[in-house]
């Protein structure tokens, strides 16, 4: 399968993935980067959106790589057709267990319009929390963390612990995944990052992290 679809998180644009793109490409990987606006509706749309972006531009099934917010929209489209036909799974920097951050950030006004209608996602029991072990699929899901906190939450959430500055190590685990590797590198720094690129390539072909990493 060489088919792969990147979807970024919540402020970014679609072309934030080029740099990954383009190191994926060279390993011999076709990318389609699926765009959203995250904050302007809810998880649901976008991954009734995604689901339909699948089956258009890889209708023989593909891998996912996906940044912060871009992760739920993977988990939630995957949980909802258990029949698409997929790959390997990578999340990098994706709040799967809730955000401190987030949660900090929408206690004011402006954090909450900035969070718009992902807020819900970045709650420490998000709905999807709830409703159990978040990957139940037989596909290897691999999660990519980082310990560099440089970013907005840093800032707004005292004390942080180990963390990409936005996302904590601790809010990126997926019951049920494959494995994890954590790299000292910070949320956006995981885009553009050469180590992080290597040990996407390295789990989307062999469905285990280099174990340099």
């Amino acid at each position: 399968m060489r088919d792969v679809i990147l979807v970024h998180g919540l402020w970014m644009p679609g072309v934030a993935m080029s740099a990954l793109a383009a190191r994926l490409a060279r390993a011999g990987l076709r990318c389609h980067v699926f765009g959203y606006a995250g904050r302007a509706r809810p998880l649901e749309a976008h991954a009734e959106r995604l689901l339909r972006f699948a089956r258009e531009r890889a209708p023989e099934g593909a891998h996912y790589v996906a940044h912060s917010l871009g992760g739920l929209v993977v988990l939630h489209a995957l949980d909802a057709d258990r029949a698409l036909s997929i790959g390997r799974v990578v999340l990098l920097g994706t709040p799967a267990q809730g955000c401190l951050a987030g949660r900090r950030l929408a206690r004011s006004r402006l954090g909450r319009w900035l969070l718009g209608a992902s807020e819900p996602l970045w709650r420490e029991r998000s709905p999807m929390v709830d409703r159990g072990p978040l990957w139940q699929r037989p596909e290897a899901l691999g999660v990519i963390a980082g310990t560099l906190p440089l970013g907005l939450g840093s800032l707004v959430a005292r004390p942080y612990g180990p963390g990409d500055g936005v996302v904590r190590v601790e809010e990126t685990g997926v019951p049920g995944m494959t494995e994890r590797v954590v790299l000292a590198v910070n949320h956006s720094g995981m885009l553009v990052s050469a180590r992080v690129a290597a040990q996407v390539v390295a789990f989307l072909l062999t469905g285990r992290f280099a174990a340099d990493g």
